[in-house]
């Protein structure tokens, strides 16, 4: 039974990120399989910080951030139509530190609180059956086609005479396919989706910001060193998301891409950890900064 956990476990992949990246997310090994019956909890932790580019309209220069996330989520996995498919639900808390020169005179501000829920489910339509654990310990990974559906809640901190804020006051959507091939131990992976948006008409004040859809693209690259451990190159691109308030439409296209690398590894039976680190590698707008996140998992099967 131990050897049986050490394989669910190594398996394991949440879909989790940092709180409000939106199109910014690298997910290696989204639309992996996880058996049947299979719930996680995982406590996240993650950092932010770098150089913060608004768009040029605005009167805001030098703006720097160091922005921390912490987050409780929840995965299971349940069978659909003889498929494998799972359900997340993530709930972060964010801590954040933001100056710079607004009109010319310096500006601190500091934000605590709870940003916009996260909940999530995919679903695999080829090559990755609902399987019990047993099966699961026996399975094979070669070609896999999966999509999922994201949904941001408008719950987090907002107010509307701030301009900054960890809530949205909007809800976001984001339909995704992926595919994922294996050779070996070798995976590469590939996820292309958009994210779409609902207006905040309470945006500092009583004016609406709308904004436009961002289109995003992810690639993997993955070393499956056993089914316990393994290590990915990442990288996206996302493009889109101008935003107009009050129909003035501002120069804040987005035309962004990260890399960065991802190491998961099983701790005993039930426990195993995950770490990743990002940076921005081309930037017009808001991506120019380092992330680094670690969670820990806690497995079982109901």
């Amino acid at each position: 039974m131990s050897s049986l956990w050490r394989c669910l476990i190594g398996a394991i992949v949440l879909l989790f990120s940092a709180a409000g990246a939106r199109a910014q997310e690298l997910e290696p090994g989204a639309y992996w399989p996880i058996p049947r019956g299979l719930s996680i909890v995982s406590a996240i932790g993650a950092i932010n910080w770098g150089e913060v580019t608004f768009e040029p309209s605005l009167p805001v220069e030098e703006a720097s951030a160091r922005i921390g996330t912490t987050a409780v989520a929840f995965t299971h996995a349940f069978g659909m139509k003889r498929r494998s498919a799972n359900v997340l639900v993530m709930v972060p808390f964010v801590g954040g530190h933001l100056k710079g020169r607004y009109l010319g005179e310096p500006t601190e501000v500091d934000r605590f609180g709870l940003a916009d829920p996260k909940f999530k489910i995919g679903v695999n339509l080829y090559g990755a059956p609902s399987m019990t654990p047993a099966e699961f310990a026996k399975y094979q990974h070669r070609l896999i086609v999966g999509v999922s559906f994201t949904t941001m809640a408008p719950l987090g901190n907002y107010d509307s005479a701030r301009l900054v804020n960890l809530g949205t006051n909007r809800w976001s959507f984001k339909p995704e396919v992926g595919v994922s091939r294996s050779y070996g131990p070798w995976v590469i992976e590939g996820m292309a989706g958009v994210w779409l948006f609902t207006d905040n008409d309470q945006f500092a004040g009583t004016r609406t910001r709308q904004q436009d859809p961002i289109i995003s693209l992810q690639a993997h690259f993955t070393r499956r060193f056993n089914r316990a451990t393994w290590l990915a190159a990442d990288a996206n691109y996302y493009r889109g998301g101008q935003t107009t308030i009050d129909d003035r439409q501002n120069i804040d296209f987005q035309n962004n891409s990260r890399i960065g690398a991802t190491f998961s590894r099983s701790l005993t039976s039930r426990h195993s950890m995950r770490a990743s680190i990002s940076r921005g590698a081309y930037t017009t707008i808001g991506a120019s900064f380092t992330s680094l996140a670690v969670s820990y998992n806690y497995a079982w099967v109901r």
